[in-house]
């Protein structure tokens, strides 16, 4: 692909039920300690387990008329990080060259759990008015283009669990297309709910055990909450500023299965597809890839089907690792999450090992982390992102 196509990641921010910040997470995903706690506001349901953000006087000072709801102040907590790292302070830019994207799956269920049981217990006039500033989808990036004054283009994007990798994507576009400078993303989801979880518990979608992808005793997901920002500039306007340069993000795919609402296709076609095609606008070959940041959700069908086309694409067997043992799924925030994860593998020369992996599935032909990080070089790292509803989105950055 053409270089131009290149952006460059000048800045990161974390918020995961390991902290909330970037080093916290880090530490845990590299110790591959396990976040996952009994939740007391599931312990009625059949599954209790869950990975928490505790927000506690975590997020940035905001305007009380934005009254966020937890989505949101997660993904405002992540955005300051990311912006401080990329010494970009919002009063210094012109806010018409600035774009805020967002990706989210759920929106504010916590203002939506709120409503719902004021309403049932109180009648309408008890529900705030509030209640859809905090809960519609598009509030995230509403609020955080509000708190930074961005007069740019400002979206969110919905693609389940790959909305945080989508929203890279979308955002990357807006860089090359001219439409602005700087770009802000950030995926985040704050659904642990217990209408949420129920959902997910009818599908057998979750586990009570504990997240362990790629393990043969996977059974399930762990429900989580948390939020992923990145920076992301023009190289030109990076240069100019002289801006950090963290990582490049060098190509982008995305597909759809049209197989089933939940259920990914049995032979990967789309995902694999997808992976290709990201490979090929970033110009390197399969070979050259040499980390793989896993979607690996830790369920039984999923897990199966990303480990065969990883293993048919990467005959090479790149080391590969999950996140999600570590800090659970968070669901739209995942991709957003674990490309900020991959920039530290790039930076660090470390791949962390796969949480809650104690018996590697012996049919998968993967090099799957265990027990402690792996220090190596790494040039080009792929990290991947699939949905419900078919959803794939891969992306592939590269050291700066």
């Amino acid at each position: 692909m053409s270089r131009e196509a290149d952006v460059i990641v000048t800045g990161i921010g974390l918020v995961t039920a390991a902290g909330n910040d970037v080093e916290s997470t880090w530490d845990a995903v590299c110790e591959g300690r396990a976040t996952a706690r009994r939740d007391p506001e599931l312990r009625d349901l059949p599954v209790s387990l869950s990975c928490r953000v505790d927000l506690a006087d975590a997020a940035p000072k905001h305007s009380p008329s934005l009254r966020p709801d937890p989505c949101a102040r997660m993904g405002l907590t992540a955005v300051a990080q990311a912006l401080e790292r990329a010494k970009l302070d919002p009063a210094d830019w012109d806010p018409t060259r600035v774009a805020v994207v967002t990706g989210c799956s759920f929106g504010g269920m916590h203002s939506a759990q709120t409503a719902a049981t004021r309403f049932a217990a109180d009648g309408p006039t008890s529900v705030s008015p509030y209640f859809l500033t905090g809960y519609l989808i598009n509030m995230v990036s509403a609020t955080i283009a509000l708190h930074l004054g961005v007069r740019g283009p400002t979206l969110n994007v919905a693609t389940a669990c790959a909305s945080g990798a989508t929203a890279l994507g979308a955002a990357r576009d807006l860089l090359t297309s001219g439409q602005c400078d700087i770009a802000v993303v950030c995926g985040a989801d704050a659904a642990v709910t217990p209408s949420v979880v129920t959902g997910f518990a009818q599908l057998n979608a979750l586990s009570d055990q504990g997240s362990r992808p790629f393990d043969t005793t996977r059974d399930g997901f762990v429900i989580a909450e948390g939020a992923g920002a990145l920076v992301l500039e023009r190289p030109e306007h990076a240069a100019a500023r002289s801006a950090p340069h963290l990582a490049r993000f060098i190509g982008f795919g995305a597909t759809t299965d049209a197989h089933h609402l939940v259920a990914p296709h049995p032979e990967g076609q789309e995902a694999e597809r997808a992976l290709r095609a990201a490979l090929v606008e970033a110009g390197i070959s399969p070979g050259e890839v040499d980390h793989v940041n896993a979607h690996g959700t830790s369920t039984p069908r999923g897990d199966a089907v990303e480990a065969a086309l990883l293993a048919r694409v990467f005959p090479h067997t790149p080391p590969v690792t999950s996140a999600k043992g570590a800090l659970g799924h968070p669901l739209g925030a995942a991709g957003a999450i674990e490309a900020a994860l991959t920039v530290l593998a790039l930076r660090t020369g470390m791949v962390p090992p796969v949480a809650g992996l104690r018996e590697p599935d012996p049919a998968f032909a993967l090099d799957l982390v265990t027990t402690s990080p792996r220090q190596q070089e790494i040039t080009f790292a792929v990290s991947n992102s699939f949905g419900f509803g078919g959803h794939n989105a891969v992306v592939v950055l590269a050291k700066a």
